[in-house]
């Protein structure tokens, strides 16, 4: 393992303790096997002086919610030291009760929770101490020899403590193995299935031995064997029937990522996957993002949910007592026997948190299988940490699932205008939304992890499919469908009709809708309460003089649309129109084109833009929040439905 101790940059902090603190477990973090999205947790023993001047022994320790990787000082929760060294003293202390005590002992009101480790942090007498969940120690403690192979590798320089329940039974266990023990020659202690700690009192001396200890676990490990170069393959709609399995499962719409790179290609075509992938997580902590096994499927995928589904009932009920509520019995991620895994989660860091998690464990267990075999914790003690009140609450701190949390929603034309405006709103909502459209420029135009821009016209078939396919592969289905993009032609009267701008109004108006609403049907099929909403026009009941052409094509895109929702309602796919009516921040409307419409009724071009009934004026964002009612709960029960988004006009009413 890379040491990235730099002695120019930890010069700077020397004179701050604190400071220095953050730097160290910044180098912590960077390592991927050393942590994982928050796992681990560092702190170091240095004075607190509060509002009056007043001087405590105090322990700063990273906060819960916080990464190393990212950690700021902020992140460290300051805690009377000999406040902590009472509660490790007392026979016995509920988790409940040492979160209160912990809470009430701190120095700073305004800083995050101190870990659950905060006590045995405390009892370690160095410091900077440092604890991780390194991948090499983790795998050779999950293996038959465990203790064993550790004990060869590091003899009297580190501690081995049996495995414990993480929190005050971890730093009661610790405190009684260490009454005699001398300190000043151990470089650290290593928890069976569950982490390693080093300490020091100095800080480089500290991470040093963290890296070395780590080091000497990783050269135990066997030669791993090459990969092949092999990819697993499944179709598309596949990929979006098991993720709406899966959704249905846990009663929330998910998301899904397929990987069928090499190397989970290959995990995935053992013979014995079944038995290695179900060995339970690499450490226990890991079971809030992951559950305690995956999902192991084949092209029979509901009977393979189903499966997992009656499995974790069975699991929940031979350990829950009464007071505890079963969490959702879907899987968080699946084995897809000889073609790869594939994760599930609400959010795209959740996908990447799985992700990451789930790729660590298969190498881990590979590794582990290679010393003798992966033996993991008893399913008894993975259950404990995946229904303990503490996880529990960490896990759900401060959630609130948005509208769309967990859907996927296809956009076309989201560059400008009401398309753009949806991708917002969506966004907004907690939508997943995938877009496209000819404009280049859409691609720099939208930076979040949850939204795709594809550059495609949507009037060729193969640009249409490509994106269909991008709002697969990346998020693992489609729920809704806002048809939006459109043209406004240079208006004329039928016996000046130019057929080629005819036949361009009809191919981007009405037939690529036909085109797009085809092609994404069948994933609609498999979408969560799969919505189509189609942005048509008041011209459809309103047609003005030498509009024809435009007209005509909002017309027939309507009359699709209206088909559509007879033939798709049998598959629950509600379909619905908006018809916006003067929406002056979109492409159709300059400024010239205002100014001549607002000289042509002699009225001011601010009086232009409010001509209605309501006299105001509509924008993107407006059709934008119909848009979204309709493809949400609460027009559920809608489906061909036609709503003006105008301001009223006399004309339609």
């Amino acid at each position: 393992m890379k040491n990235l101790w730099n002695k120019f940059d930890a010069d700077q902090y020397q004179d701050d303790l604190l400071a220095l603190r953050v730097y160290s477990s910044r180098l912590v973090g960077q390592e991927p096997n050393l942590v994982l999205h928050g796992g681990g947790n560092t702190s170091v023993k240095a004075p607190f002086t509060d509002i009056f001047g007043e001087i405590h022994d105090a322990i700063y320790i990273k906060g819960s919610g916080w990464n190393l990787d990212t950690i700021e000082a902020t992140g460290f929760a300051p805690v009377k030291l000999d406040s902590l060294i009472k509660l490790s003293r007392l026979k016995s202390l509920s988790d409940s009760d040492m979160v209160v005590a912990q809470r009430a002992a701190m120095l700073d009101q305004r800083a995050p929770n101190p870990s659950v480790e905060a006590i045995l942090h405390a009892i370690i007498p160095f410091s900077f101490v440092d604890h991780t969940h390194a991948d090499a120690v983790v795998t050779l403690s999950n293996t038959p020899n465990g203790e064993e192979i550790l004990r060869s590798i590091y003899g009297d320089k580190v501690l081995i403590v049996p495995y414990v329940m993480p929190g005050f039974a971890l730093a009661k266990k610790v405190s009684n193995l260490t009454r005699t023990t001398d300190w000043s020659k151990l470089h650290g202690i290593i928890l069976m299935k569950h982490g390693i700690f080093s300490f020091s009192n100095d800080a480089k001396e500290s991470y040093e031995r963290m890296i070395d200890l780590v080091s000497d676990a990783e050269l135990v490990l066997k030669e791993r064997p090459n990969l092949g170069e092999s990819h697993g393959e499944v179709s598309l709609l596949e990929i979006a029937k098991l993720r709406s399995a899966v959704s249905k499962s846990a009663n929330i719409p998910m998301i899904a990522a397929f990987n069928g790179l090499p190397f989970n290609y290959e995990f995935a075509s053992q013979k014995d996957v079944v038995s290695i992938a179900c060995r339970g997580p690499l450490t226990p902590d890991h079971v809030i993002r992951t559950k305690r096994i995956p999902m192991i499927t084949d092209m029979d995928i509901s009977n393979s949910v189903e499966r997992y589904r009656s499995d974790y009932i069975k699991y929940f009920e031979r350990h829950a007592s009464s007071e505890l509520q079963q969490l959702d019995p879907a899987p968080r991620w699946a084995v897809w026997r000889d073609i790869g895994t594939v994760v599930f989660g609400r959010t795209q860091k959740e996908i990447k948190v799985v992700s990451d998690i789930v790729d660590h464990t298969i190498q881990a267990i590979q590794d582990a299988e290679r010393l003798g075999g992966c033996v993991t914790l008893a399913e008894r003690d993975i259950f404990d940490v995946e229904y303990w009140e503490l996880e529990q609450a960490k896990l759900h701190a401060g959630k609130e699932d948005l509208m769309f949390s967990g859907q996927v929603v296809l956009v076309t034309g989201g560059f400008s205008g009401i398309g753009r405006a949806c991708v917002k709103k969506f966004s907004e909502n907690g939508a997943n939304v995938v877009t496209i459209d000819k404009d280049p420029n859409i691609i720099s135009l939208y930076k979040k992890s949850t939204v795709v821009a594809v550059v495609g016209d949507v009037t060729v078939e193969d640009d249409v499919t490509n994106v269909i396919h991008a709002a697969i592969q990346r998020f693992g289905g489609i729920d809704v469908l806002v048809n939006n993009i459109g043209i406004f032609p240079k208006s004329a009267h039928i016996e000046e009709i130019d057929n080629e701008q005819w036949q361009s109004s009809m191919n981007i108006n009405l037939n690529s809708a036909m085109c797009v609403i085809k092609k994404t049907t069948p994933y609609l099929r498999h979408g969560w309460h799969p919505a189509i909403v189609i942005v048509g026009s008041k011209n459809v009941a309103a047609p003005g003089r030498g509009a024809a052409t435009y007209s005509v094509a909002k017309a027939g895109l309507t009359q699709l649309g209206r088909i559509a929702a007879l033939e798709l309602a049998s598959d629950s796919i509600r379909v619905n129109m908006v018809h916006p009516n003067s929406v002056f921040d979109t492409g159709f409307w300059t400024d010239d084109v205002i100014s001549d419409r607002a000289a042509h009724y002699g009225i001011s071009v601010a009086e232009y833009r409010s001509m209605n009934l309501l006299g105001i004026e509509i924008t993107s964002n407006d059709v934008a929040s119909v848009v979204l009612a309709l493809s949400g709960p609460q027009f559920s029960r809608t489906t061909g439905a036609q709503i003006s988004v105008d301001g009223g006009t006399d004309r339609t009413i």
